[in-house]
């Protein structure tokens, strides 16, 4: 039975760049993917394309490309990657011209188009999920609206001999089942086979979780040599079941649990796993170590897609100011809690308005807020003293203020650093998937 080898180059945007071109130099690969893309990066993406046209794809595109490039084009390696964002041609072209100035010439770039969704969308017909308003009524400055694609625009970039596609917002396991299906000629109403698909790129999406990161945790989940963690392969049958590895004597582990972890990481429901392709099903998966660092994977199912494309709806929510300083040696806590009230009066003397704020000794209260402090209290805190404002000259006098206690707050207070910022949110929605029309453009070095 034919068989593929997948490999994840990045699980999401600054993600190391070593081990994809350790994964193309010696992983035996044909496709390398990097998945580099969230919710809130594409709408910080629009703003970036906003202040300059040829802006907006991934700040690391070009380390990256620059990075594994050679060794593909070399070895046949083909690429696909949501590294495109908010801008897929300016993204395109600028491979184009790193391909160029490497001297690779022949290699084929495809733009993935359709996923920007913002002027189709009817201000009184779309609906977002969370608030069940109208666009309309929306009180908010919206900066993007993305539907989340399938894998049909890749895989036509694949039959027309892309070397490497780069989309904007796709369903992060679309970017590995368009491999599957072009590779193995799946129709795309096999639901069986497009949820195995749809697993194995959902078990591969995010990088090394798979492979031990984010599962270690000393004594309980040891993971060897997390300084040099792989990341992972799957070797894909074309009847859609798969083994997930990773290189031999690099870092981490491949094993049932790790497998397992990923498997039900974002999933809310197993046996309805919504994506544009397919309703994948994972209840019925099995997962069999069948030797060191080899994961057996079988099972997958799926049922008909249901005909709507999420899309993130990104908007300006408000402005936070945060300021923080620290405070060691004994009586560092009493200090640090003396900070934040005077923090507290500063902001009605001040007479800063705001919609909500935070303040906490980072270590004492900052996450487990009930943390027991019977026995010696810890002698060095890190105060934060956070505030969501309209406007963001309010927000950058919250860490004038902070850094104001320097000499007019507790003794010993030092390190104070200082922000102000928009905070792009993210809302949703389901838009009809006849409303999007999936293209893509090819440039040639």
């Amino acid at each position: 039975m034919k068989t593929i080898r997948i490999g994840t180059g990045a699980g999401f945007s600054g993600d190391r760049v070593e081990p994809a071109v350790d994964l193309a130099q010696h992983g035996d690969i044909d496709y390398l993917v990097f998945e580099c893309l969230a919710e809130r990066t594409i709408a910080l993406a629009q703003q970036a394309k906003m202040r300059d046209p040829d802006a907006g794809f991934d700040p690391l595109l070009e380390r990256r490309m620059r990075a594994v490039l050679p060794v593909c084009h070399e070895k046949s390696i083909r690429v696909i990657s949501n590294m495109g964002a908010a801008n897929p041609v300016a993204a395109a072209r600028h491979t184009v011209a790193i391909a160029r100035e490497l001297g690779l010439t022949g290699l084929r770039v495809a733009a993935v188009l359709g996923d920007d969704v913002l002027d189709i969308l009817s201000p009184d017909e779309f609906h977002i999920t969370e608030t069940a308003a109208t666009l309309r009524d929306f009180k908010k400055q919206v900066v993007s609206a993305n539907a989340y694609l399938g894998s049909g625009g890749i895989v036509d970039a694949l039959a027309a001999g892309a070397d490497v596609i780069l989309t904007g917002r796709a369903a992060d396991p679309a970017m590995f089942l368009a491999p599957q299906i072009f590779e193995f000629d799946w129709k795309m109403d096999d639901w069986t086979l497009l949820g195995r698909g749809t697993l194995v790129g959902h078990l591969l999406e995010c990088g090394g979780q798979i492979t031990g990161g984010y599962f270690a945790d000393p004594g309980l989940k040891d993971v060897p040599d997390l300084a040099r963690l792989g990341f992972p392969i799957a070797e894909v049958s074309a009847d859609g079941n798969a083994v997930i590895t990773k290189l031999e004597g690099s870092g981490g582990c491949v094993t049932a649990a790790t497998c397992k972890e990923q498997l039900l990481y974002e999933v809310h429901d197993p046996k309805k796993y919504i994506q544009p392709d397919v309703v994948a099903d994972f209840s019925g998966v099995r997962i069999e170590e069948i030797g060191p660092d080899r994961v057996a994977i079988s099972g997958g199912d799926g049922s008909p897609r249901t005909g709507s494309l999420k899309v993130s709806i990104g908007y300006i929510d408000s402005c936070i100011g945060e300021g923080q300083i620290s405070y060691a040696g004994p009586g560092a806590v009493a200090r640090g809690q003396l900070a934040l009230d005077i923090l507290d009066q500063r902001l009605a003397l001040a007479g800063i308005d705001y919609e909500e704020k935070r303040g906490e000794l980072i270590g004492v209260n900052s996450i487990m807020t009930n943390a027991d402090m019977a026995g010696v209290p810890p002698n060095e805190v890190r105060l934060r003293f956070v505030v969501r404002t309209d406007d963001l000259a309010s927000a950058a006098r919250i860490g004038e203020e902070v850094e104001s206690l320097y000499l007019n707050g507790p003794a010993g207070g030092g390190g104070v650093t200082k922000t102000a910022r928009e905070i792009v949110a993210i809302v949703s929605g389901l838009l009809p998937e006849h409303h999007v029309q999936t293209r893509f453009e090819m440039m040639e070095a």
